[in-house]
């Protein structure tokens, strides 16, 4: 539903910036006002006391002629103003009246309590009180007009930077409900340096991994279907052999085919919830990597050199990922045996290194043969495996901090070099 006018982000910042302008003017205006108005006419009483001072008759003229001289000041000055001697008393005023002049006054300045009222103290002594005639207000054309001008410069420039940057928040909303329709692969265009465009690459990386990890899940899925047919395919047609010829060969036979299927159904399981659940929420603790390389060896009658070494890990995971490497190893190394080394690096990491003496691995391939369900050309299914083990040993070491790769090994063979946080 297309939202109205009022609720769109461009229109709400649009009017906030007119809003803040006209707040700033008006304050400009009152401030301006405030300051011109008492500070200007004291600064003009100043002068005005220098020239009163010249012009007005002396303190011994008569009082008629010094009430004339302040008749005649009054329309030139715009004030009501009152003259006293120096003992206080009043020679004469004009306009309205106002407050006597208090002696306790010793300059000139504001009549305490009066801040309209300006004291002024002639040079021969006597003061001059004025209070300033408010003419009628009539608004600052020139200013009104340079604020006007500067609104209007304020809106035209504005609008198009706010519009430009929320048509990318539009364009950003629009990608985000068509990858929330389906669509997986769509991505945002990613456009300037700026916080919209921090979120355009935040929400690209993020698509790219969801939708990797979705596929991923397909495809687990889709190789898990097939691979489940043919043991289950042995299984049936061992069944239907034992019914009409009961063979000791035959009960083994679906013996491997239940344990190979059991073991597939293992790794998927493991697979899919490493996939589903964090790292932290695994139930770490100090476990003895010695001891437990040195059993699982033990199972496959792999040679093994070693140190002292502990982890904090996940116990069970550690123990899988180690089997998985030997039984790699043993299926794939012929006759020859396995070399497994485990040392202390000086970077504090602990290298174990698994090798045979098998086929090896050709160089194009040695990444391959950690994704899920991959098998060497060639390989059969004889061979045993579900193509599920070395991606576990991955996902296992990755989990825990650490990485695995495969190495080609001096006069034959591969080595599974595994390395983890010590």
């Amino acid at each position: 539903m297309k939202k109205p006018w009022s609720q769109r982000l461009y229109v709400r910042i649009y009017l906030a910036m007119l809003a803040s302008l006209a707040i700033t003017a008006l304050l400009f205006g009152v401030v301006t006002h405030i300051r011109s108005d008492p500070e200007q006419f004291a600064s003009g009483l100043e002068t005005f006391g220098e020239i009163a001072s010249d012009v007005l008759p002396p303190a011994n003229a008569p009082q008629e002629m010094q009430q004339a001289a302040l008749n005649r000041w009054r329309a030139k000055v715009r004030a009501d103003l009152a003259l006293y001697s120096a003992e206080g008393e009043k020679i004469a005023s004009v306009g309205r009246p106002l407050p006597p002049w208090q002696a306790g006054q010793s300059g000139s300045g504001w009549l305490p309590g009066y801040p309209t009222v300006f004291a002024l103290k002639l040079p021969d002594e006597r003061w001059l009180l004025a209070r300033r005639i408010k003419p009628p207000h009539r608004p600052p054309l020139s200013l009104i007009g340079v604020l006007a001008l500067i609104a209007l410069i304020m809106a035209i420039g504005s609008y198009p930077i706010v519009r430009r940057l929320t048509r990318r928040l539009e364009r950003l909303q629009g990608s985000v409900d068509a990858w929330g329709n389906g669509q997986l692969s769509t991505r945002v265009a990613v456009e300037g340096n700026d916080e919209v465009a921090s979120l355009a690459v935040s929400f690209n990386q993020s698509a790219a991994r969801i939708e990797a990890l979705l596929h991923a899940q397909k495809s687990l899925l889709a190789n898990a279907s097939h691979e489940l047919r043919s043991p289950l395919a042995r299984i049936k047609l061992a069944v239907e052999l034992m019914q009409s010829q009961p063979k000791e060969e035959m009960q083994q036979e679906l013996g491997r085919n239940i344990a190979e299927l059991d073991q597939l159904i293992d790794e998927i399981l493991l697979t899919s919830r490493l996939d589903a659940v964090k790292g932290d929420q695994d139930s770490r603790e100090q476990v003895d990597l010695t001891a437990m390389l040195a059993e699982e060896c033990a199972r496959v009658n792999a040679h093994l050199e070693t140190e002292l070494a502990t982890i904090h890990a996940d116990a069970r995971l550690i123990r899988r990922m180690l089997r998985n490497l030997l039984e790699n190893a043993r299926r794939y190394g012929s006759d020859a045996g396995i070399d497994v080394a485990l040392q202390k690096m000086q970077d504090g990491m602990l290298q174990l290194d698994v090798c045979d003496r098998g086929p090896g691995v050709p160089e194009a391939e040695r990444e391959h043969i950690f994704d899920p369900f991959y098998r060497l050309p060639g390989a059969r299914e004889s061979d045993g495996g579900v193509g599920l083990g070395l991606s576990l040993v991955r996902q296992i070491a990755t989990r825990h901090g650490g990485s695995v790769q495969c190495l080609p090994r001096a006069g034959g063979g591969s080595c599974f070099r595994l390395r983890l946080p010590g």
